[in-house]
């Protein structure tokens, strides 16, 4: 052998533990016998989690549910799974995932016939050896693997959470073209105001100290009342941040003081608006503010048009996903990505008044031609028509045709501008509203004269049956919004703190949160409530998205409140009702599952590459030895003398 020495093996000892390691690198490359033995290990594998050490178990105590904590591998839900890799990560918890021994080693001696070996002094060799080659060589790799393949599902499953939490919340209800004064809740700074008209312009910010240490209450009321009735403010959207509650209270008074101002207040999420406030983006739109200022100037604008307010803001700081910031960041990154994407167009946007951000997720428009067509409208006014977006610098011909679709320009002279029909088909609405002796304003909503169209008599080969009855879909309905009615939630005004809540307390809350395990929801107690899976129907519910989602308004109960780690469980199913049967035994790790979220989300796909734990793969006949071609020293030579030959 190249590099062998008699120096480096002058013993006995040391020969034999040289051969022990000559035959478990042969053995390894058994591929065959090594995916065997994962998959019988895999049946019986455990996984554990304690307590790294005992003074880590107060800084750690929100882990505190896994210091002592075990539970058969296969069976662990990817929510948990990444809570004890965080645990682990943070140097709280110690894992490892623990198996039977005998069943893997007793087929090791049985894939090299060990049972025949004479003499006995042999045969312990070789047993020692499988058991070394088990214990030192063959486990280690596959707990590594194990672990990394269910990291890997639940990373996948985590983004979907993410993905699918995200468009319900890019896709919640807008209030719309209302003027609203938004609030952004503080103690010691002060509480600041922000009033946004109808177009979005910021016509007016103050800030108001009700609370310690100025404690003006009466000009703080004053304020907000001078204000709201200055700019005939509809709504008020309060940050649910610190303060929340306290400072919607101020409000309330004041609207009771001011019936005749009309005003509806809204708790509103303030989850991002900070990282807002802080970024470029806010600095080029509100140059002239305090970064203070431009939160409560967020709070606002996102209760008018979340879509158009969230797409500014990176979405791993809205706070709806499941520890987004365990995974794949790169990965994540790209899905959410699709997702802003296919909300923003799905739903369009008016090009007189869209910022250059949320332009920038329509198809064919990229960051620099979305500030041009911003600067252009700037510089220019309004845009009255499709066709004036051709005169913007760098957007050519094959821009247009991609983006203009999903452009809408209100109150243009073109009608069909304000809807999702693409102006390469306005031939076809030209000729439709030919043949039914009419205008194309008076086609448009019109259900009756649009229902009598045959779609099939204006096929042709530019127009295809499909595209026909799309666009007449989209004539019936013109730029209808495909996002909810817009629906505020009633927080109780005496339920402000965790420790005020009792069991059996019936409350109005909002849905704020949608993962695996259940749902959270906010109940106005600066606490988000867990609405367990088991609690969220009367039924078994398999998957949490297909019962709740983000924005929606629910009626919850109070199950049971922790105010030392400040956690609150509540329920949706009626008090005394029996709790939901369970569903029939899933296949390993939820295959029909895992198959049904893949389909609807594509762009977020499991690993290809991974095996379910606990198949078995097709048995394979032990392959015979290859004769070694290369010449051996005296340690091969040793080898053969003692009868003794590797296993592929």
């Amino acid at each position: 052998m190249a590099g062998f020495s008699h120096a480096d093996y002058a013993d006995l000892e040391s020969q034999l533990d040289a051969i022990q390691h000559i035959l478990i690198d042969d053995w390894a490359q058994n591929i065959a016998l090594t995916t065997e033995l994962k998959a019988t290990f895999a049946k019986t594998a455990v996984l554990k989690s304690s307590v790294a050490s005992e003074d880590k178990k107060e800084v750690g105590k929100k882990f505190r549910d896994y210091f002592d904590f075990s539970e058969n591998f296969n069976k662990v839900p990817s929510h948990r799974l990444l809570a004890m890799l965080r645990g682990r990560q943070e140097n709280v918890l110690g894992l490892k995932v623990e198996g039977e021994d005998a069943a893997p080693v007793a087929r090791i001696e049985t894939e090299l016939d060990l049972a025949t070996v004479q003499p006995q002094a042999r045969a312990d060799f070789l047993k020692q050896t499988a058991q070394l080659f088990w214990s030192a060589k063959i486990r280690p790799q596959i707990e590594h693997s194990l672990l990394t393949e269910k990291r890997l599902v639940a990373e996948a499953e985590a983004m979907d959470v993410f993905a699918e939490n995200l468009r319900h919340l890019l896709l919640s209800a807008p209030a719309g073209a209302r003027c609203t004064l938004g609030v952004d809740p503080g103690i010691r700074t002060g509480v600041k105001l922000a009033v946004v008209n109808a177009s979005g312009e910021v016509v007016a910010h103050s800030t108001i100290y009700p609370f310690a240490p100025k404690e003006d209450k009466a000009g703080s009321i004053a304020e907000l009342a001078r204000l709201c009735r200055e700019f005939e403010v509809d709504l008020v959207a309060i940050g649910n941040g610190t303060a929340s509650r306290e400072t919607e209270a101020v409000v309330a008074e004041m609207m009771t003081q001011n019936p005749d101002l009309k005003l509806t207040r809204v708790s509103v999420s303030e989850a991002g608006a900070s990282v807002y406030s802080a970024s470029e983006l806010a600095s080029q739109e509100l140059p002239e503010l305090d970064v203070a200022i431009r939160g409560a100037v967020s709070i606002a604008r996102r209760l008018q048009d979340p879509l158009a307010e969230l797409v500014k803001i990176d979405p791993k700081s809205i706070g709806v996903g499941q520890y987004q910031h365990d995974v794949n960041q790169t990965g994540l990154a790209k899905t959410l990505q699709a997702v802003i994407e296919d909300c923003v167009n799905s739903v369009g946007v008016d090009v007189n008044t869209a910022s250059p951000a949320i332009l920038s997720y329509i198809a064919g428009l990229n960051k620099s031609i979305a500030q041009q067509i911003f600067d252009y409208r700037k510089e220019n006014g309004r845009f009255d028509n499709r066709q004036a977006l051709k005169n913007v610098p760098r957007l050519g011909e094959r821009t247009f045709e991609q983006a203009a679709g999903f452009l809408r320009i209100q109150d243009g002279s073109e009608p069909l501008d304000a809807s999702a029909v693409h102006p390469e088909s306005y031939a076809l609405v030209s000729k439709i509203v030919e043949a039914k002796a009419t205008t194309v304003q008076d086609l448009i909503g019109n259900t009756e004269i649009i229902r009598q169209v045959n779609a099939e008599e204006f096929a042709d080969e530019k127009f295809g049956l499909p595209t026909i009855q799309d666009v007449l879909s989209e004539l019936e309905k013109p730029g209808r919004d495909p996002r909810p009615e817009f629906r505020t939630a009633k927080f109780r005004e005496d339920i402000t703190e965790v420790a005020q809540l009792t069991e059996g307390m019936q409350l109005e809350g909002v849905i704020t949160n949608v993962t695996n395990f259940g749902a959270f929801v906010d109940v106005g107690v600066h606490q988000d409530g867990l609405v367990h899976i088991s609690e969220l129907a009367n039924e078994f519910v398999a998957d949490p998205h297909k019962v709740v989602k983000p924005g929606q308004i629910v009626q919850v109960r109070v199950l049971q409140v922790d105010t030392e780690r400040n956690r609150v469980n509540l329920s949706m199913r009626p008090e005394g009702s029996e709790a939901p049967a369970k569903a029939p035994r899933q296949p390993r790790r939820d295959n029909a599952q895992t198959e049904a979220r893949t389909e609807r989300k594509p762009q977020a796909k499991r690993p290809q590459n991974t095996r379910p734990q606990g198949e078995r793969p097709a048995a394979k006949k032990p392959q015979a030895a290859k004769p070694q071609e290369q010449k051996i020293g005296g340690l091969g030579a040793l080898l053969l003398q003692a009868g003794i030959k590797g296993s592929k």
